[in-house]
């Protein structure tokens, strides 16, 4: 019992120092001076050697697990979190660190309808309540006036992005018996091609002190903070992960104001609860349902909390 009390002690200090650095990504994003498309390049880049390294180091290269099916499932994956990160990086610049995040986290509904649409997963009422809970969080968090343009074009690459992270989530829980840390190398390795046609490397040879700011987003944000999570999610209950998942947002935000002077106003402010109880309650429920067959053999890759972190 000790025991097990110091464990899910210990998972919580982990996932919440994971989460802690996930809300200081935006920083290092901005203060690169890189585009999306470099930025997301060179954290793919420094972040398949740290994870590299911590797999060779762990031994985990040694009955991987991997099948063609599972390996390609992981491929696939990784697209879609590459392109996640870049519509992420994108909102930060086209509207703020904080408004980005916010509506990042209704990743939870997109993973709800993609279950619906591909799965024939029926949507109870209360989930679909939960939903219309969390687009009036939307409407308000996002500040959209007539003819702001600027504003709906943030709202778009955020949407964009969770989207696109609830395929990647969706297409992860299909895979079985592999570590979580060797899907998550797969799908960075894979970013390095993907993005190699996009990068501009001219663009960014006089970057200067922003190389550190990229080397840490993929040694820090990438290596250390998944090896943390992952770490975690085998301590730690469904409940408590998807609770302090959201120390992602508060942190964020705490952050973009801090450094950056922005903060949402009193009308965006109501929304926020709004989408943080409706996501943690759609998220909850997710938990607490069944397992599908076709995820009932990939517990470690199917934590809700991997929707979480970007």
């Amino acid at each position: 019992m000790r025991n097990e009390t110091g464990n899910e002690a210990r998972g919580t200090l982990e996932l919440t120092l994971a989460m802690v650095l996930s809300g200081t990504l935006g920083v290092f994003v901005v203060e690169s001076g890189a585009s999306p498309f470099e930025v997301v390049f060179f954290r793919c880049l420094f972040g398949a050697a740290a994870l590299g390294l911590y797999g060779l180091a762990r031994g985990h290269f040694t009955g991987h697990g991997f099948t063609a099916r599972s390996f390609g499932l992981a491929l696939l994956g990784g697209v879609f979190i590459v392109f996640n990160w870049v519509f992420l990086f994108e909102a930060y610049a086209a509207s703020s660190i904080s408004l980005a995040t916010v509506v990042y986290h209704t990743q939870p509904f997109f993973l709800v309808l993609l279950s619906a649409l591909f799965l024939r997963e029926r949507i109870p009422a209360g989930k679909v309540g939960w939903l219309a809970v969390a687009f009036a969080g939307l409407v308000l968090v996002s500040g959209v006036r007539p003819g702001d343009t600027a504003s709906l074009e943030g709202l778009g690459y955020a949407l964009a992005a969770a989207v696109l992270y609830a395929l990647a989530t969706f297409v992860t829980k299909r895979i079985g018996g592999v570590r979580p840390h060797l899907i998550a190398l797969v799908q960075v390795v894979a970013g390095v091609p993907l993005l190699l046609p996009f990068a501009d490397f001219g663009a960014v040879a006089g970057l200067g002190a922003g190389w550190g700011w990229l080397a840490g987003l993929g040694l820090v944000h990438t290596g250390l903070m998944y090896v943390l999570m992952y770490a975690a999610y085998a301590k730690l209950p469904t409940p408590k992960i998807a609770v302090l998942a959201f120390t992602y947002p508060a942190v964020a935000m705490v952050v973009d104001w801090a450094v950056y002077g922005h903060h949402i106003g009193l009308v965006q402010a109501l929304g926020v609860p709004l989408i943080v109880l409706a996501s943690l309650k759609v998220t909850l429920a997710r938990a607490a349902a069944p397992a599908p067959r076709t995820a009932a053999r990939a517990p470690e890759a199917a934590s809700p909390a991997a929707t979480r972190a970007a």
